[in-house]
C-alpha cells in the first residue's frame, strides 16, 4: 500500500522550530539557545499560528548537528517527542484517541498511517511522504536535510514524531529507527520503520 501526503510549497509547521526550543534552553540555557538561532540565521521566532518556511527549520536543525554532532541526535528526538504531544494535544480529537487505543494494534496502526498521510505536508513541507504499510514511511525529498550528505541517519525529529504518535495511539511497545536517510544517498527516501519492543 502506498499514500502520498500532499506536496508543499516550501514551508513546514511551526514545530519544526517551537519544538527544539525548549528542548536547546533546557540543555545549554538561554544564551545557548541564542547563539544557536543566531547562527542559524532565525531571527523572529514563529508564533505557531501559520506555517514557517522550511528552510528556516532546516537551517535551525543543520546547525545544532553541525555545533553538537554528538547530542543532536537526542534533542532532536525529545523535539519530535513534543511535537507529538503538540498533536495530541491540539490536533486528534479525544474521541479518535479513545478509538484507536481500543483497537488491537493492526487496525490502529491502519487508521493512524491513514491520518499521516492526510496531514504529511505539515510535517515533510515540499518532501513527499509514502505510507509503504502501517508500519513503514519514506519521506523523498526530506526538506530537513536537504542538500546534506552523511554516512548515518539524521532525521531524528521526525522519528521522535513518529515513536510518540505510536506509542500514545497503538501500542507503549513501539520503536521507530530510521533505516536509511537521503543524507546518506540523495537517490533513496528517509525510510522510517516502526516495531514492537520485545
Amino acid at each position: 500500500m502506498s499514500e502520498e501526503g500532499t506536496r508543499g510549497s516550501g514551508v513546514i509547521g511551526p514545530n519544526a522550530i517551537l519544538q527544539l526550543l525548549p528542548v536547546l534552553e533546557r540543555f545549554g540555557g538561554p544564551a545557548w539557545r541564542a547563539e544557536i538561532l543566531a547562527l542559524a540565521g532565525i531571527l523572529d521566532l514563529p508564533d505557531g499560528t501559520r506555517m514557517i518556511p522550511e528552510a528556516d527549520a532546516a537551517r535551525l536543525h543543520r546547525q545544532l548537528r553541525w555545533n553538537e554532532p554528538d547530542l543532536a541526535p537526542l534533542l532532536a528526538a525529545e523535539a519530535g517527542v513534543g511535537t507529538a504531544n503538540y498533536i495530541l494535544a491540539h490536533r486528534i480529537p479525544t474521541a479518535a484517541q479513545w478509538l484507536l487505543k481500543a483497537l488491537p494494534k493492526e487496525p490502529a496502526a491502519r487508521l493512524l498511517s491513514r491520518a499521516i498521510a492526510r496531514h504529511a505536508w505539515t510535517f515533510v513541507g515540499s518532501g513527499r511522504l509514502d505510507v509503504v504499510d502501517p508500519w513503514t514511511y519514506a519521506i523523498w525529498d526530506n526538506p530537513l536535510i536537504k542538500g546534506e550528505q552523511s554516512n548515518t541517519c539524521l532525521c531524528d525529529w521526525h522519528a521522535g514524531v513518529f515513536a510518540r504518535l505510536y506509542q500514545e495511539l497503538v501500542s507503549a511497545r513501539c520503536l521507530c529507527t530510521e533505516t536509511s536517510c537521503g543524507a546518506q544517498d540523495a537517490k533513496t527516501p528517509c525510510r522510517f520503520e516502526i516495531r514492537l519492543a520485545t
